[in-house]
C-alpha cells in the first residue's frame, strides 16, 4: 500500500493540457518516452516536487472527454495506479458540446476508477484566451458539476486547476501562455502545485482502513 508521501504511481489522463502542448508530446503521442520540452507538462513538475512518485503522462492533444473515456481501461485500469488525475472537457466545449455531455463522460470515468478502488483527482477545465462568453459559461458549468460531484462521492478529490493557471486580472484567461490555448512551462508548474496536495489527499484514501463507495 502506497503512502501519501512515498512510493506511489499516478496516472494523469486527459487532453493537451495533460500531454503538455504546445511544447511536449506525451508518451502516448510519441512513444516510448514522449518528445519535446519535458518541463512543459505537469507530470514533470509533480515528480520534481515528489521524487518518489511515478506520474505517467497519458494525455492526448485534441481529445474530447468521450475519446479519453474510450481509452480509460487501457491507460488507467491496466496500469493499476494508486491514483488517477482526470482533466477533460475543454475540447468538447471548443467543439460546441454541452456541459451535460461532458459531465456524463466524466461521471463514467470517475465511476470506473472508483469501482476499481482507484482514487480520483478531478481537475477542472482550464481557460483558453479565445473562449467566448458561452464557452466560458459551459466550462464554469462543468467545473461546478465537478466540485459538486467530489463533495458527495467517496474516493474523489476536487482540484481547481483552472484557478491555478488563470490570470489574476481575468479568471477566464491564462496567466501565462505561448499560444493562448495552453499553459506556459510556468503554468504547468502551477498546475502541479495545485495537484500535488490533492493527490496527497487521494493517496490517504487508500491508507489505513481505506474507503468504500457510497
Amino acid at each position: 500500500m502506497a503512502s501519501a508521501a512515498r512510493d506511489a504511481t499516478i496516472v494523469a489522463i486527459g487532453d493537451s493540457t495533460t500531454s503538455g502542448a504546445p511544447a511536449f508530446e506525451s508518451p502516448v503521442e510519441a512513444p516510448p518516452d514522449g518528445r519535446g520540452n519535458i518541463e512543459s507538462q505537469y507530470a514533470y513538475w509533480l515528480m520534481r516536487a515528489y521524487p518518489d512518485w511515478r506520474v505517467w503522462n497519458r494525455g492526448v492533444n485534441g481529445e474530447r472527454a468521450d475519446q479519453i473515456r474510450a481509452r480509460f481501461e487501457r491507460d488507467v485500469l491496466a496500469a493499476r495506479p494508486d491514483a488517477v488525475v482526470v482533466i477533460a472537457g475543454v475540447n468538447d466545449v471548443y467543439q460546441g458540446r454541452g456541459a451535460a455531455d461532458v459531465a456524463r463522460e466524466l461521471e463514467v470515468m470517475y465511476g470506473i476508477a472508483r469501482g476499481a478502488a482507484i482514487p480520483v483527482v478531478a481537475g477542472t477545465i482550464i481557460p483558453f484566451d479565445t473562449a467566448t462568453p458561452d464557452q466560458n459559461a459551459r466550462m464554469r458549468a462543468v467545473n461546478e458539476w465537478i466540485r459538486d460531484y467530489t463533495a458527495q462521492a467517496a474516493g474523489a478529490v476536487f482540484c481547481d486547476t483552472r484557478s491555478a493557471v488563470a490570470s489574476l486580472n481575468d479568471p477566464d484567461r491564462l496567466a501565462s501562455s505561448p499560444d493562448g490555448l495552453h499553459p506556459s512551462v510556468d503554468g504547468y508548474r502551477l498546475m502541479a502545485g495545485a495537484l500535488g496536495p490533492a493527490i496527497e489527499r487521494a493517496l490517504r484514501l487508500i491508507m489505513g482502513k481505506g474507503w468504500r463507495l457510497r
